[in-house]
């Protein structure tokens, strides 16, 4: 039976050291899904820190699209399995779905957010199906001001909706500040 573990916070709240931490305890084959696309030298930089930061033995599958697809894959070779993160995944689902986000209609916004939900179901019930020990960094975007421009309230509610989804699928549940873990389901 798989045990679902979301964890999430600010940024730089210290959840994917946490999340990491997890995976550490559970003393196995762990995989690492990375869902960033490292596009320039900064992301290039952040992507280098989580590498070194992680054992070398774990095994790292770059994905953000069709994740549900290699979970029987991760089932039959790992026990364990981090998802790293979950808001690049939705902007990146966001800016290679073929519209312009920020100039869509309110139709093709609802068409959208329903592709990322299927994403994450199809995600969550793959998940389910296995015995994985699967845990899921997101970060907490909805705690600040709303966001002035379009574009950023139009992620800023995907990704909060997004980590409701997940948190009803999740076994468990951390909001991580200041590195500092608070079980919250």
């Amino acid at each position: 039976m798989s045990n679902i573990i979301l964890v999430t916070g600010g940024a730089r709240s210290g959840k994917s050291n946490f999340a990491e931490s997890l995976c550490i305890k559970q003393n196995n084959r762990t995989a690492y899904i990375a869902t960033s696309i490292p596009f320039d030298d900064e992301m290039k930089n952040r992507v280098k820190k989580h590498q070194e930061s992680r054992p070398k033995e774990w095994k790292t599958y770059e994905i953000y699209k069709d994740i549900y697809s290699i979970v029987e894959e991760l089932d039959n070779n790992h026990d364990t399995v981090i998802m790293d993160c979950v808001t690049l995944m939705v902007n990146n689902l966001m800016f290679t779905y073929g519209i312009e986000v920020d100039q869509a209609t309110s139709e093709e916004l609802n068409e959208l957010e329903e592709y990322i939900k299927e994403q994450i179901k199809k995600l969550m019930e793959a998940i389910k199906k296995t015995n994985l020990y699967f845990v899921i960094v997101s970060n907490e975007v909805g705690m600040g001001i709303v966001p002035e421009n379009k574009l950023s309230r139009i992620y800023a509610d995907f990704v909060g909706r997004a980590n409701q989804l997940i948190a009803k699928y999740s076994d468990e549940v951390y909001f991580v500040v200041s590195g500092i873990p608070m079980k919250v389901k």
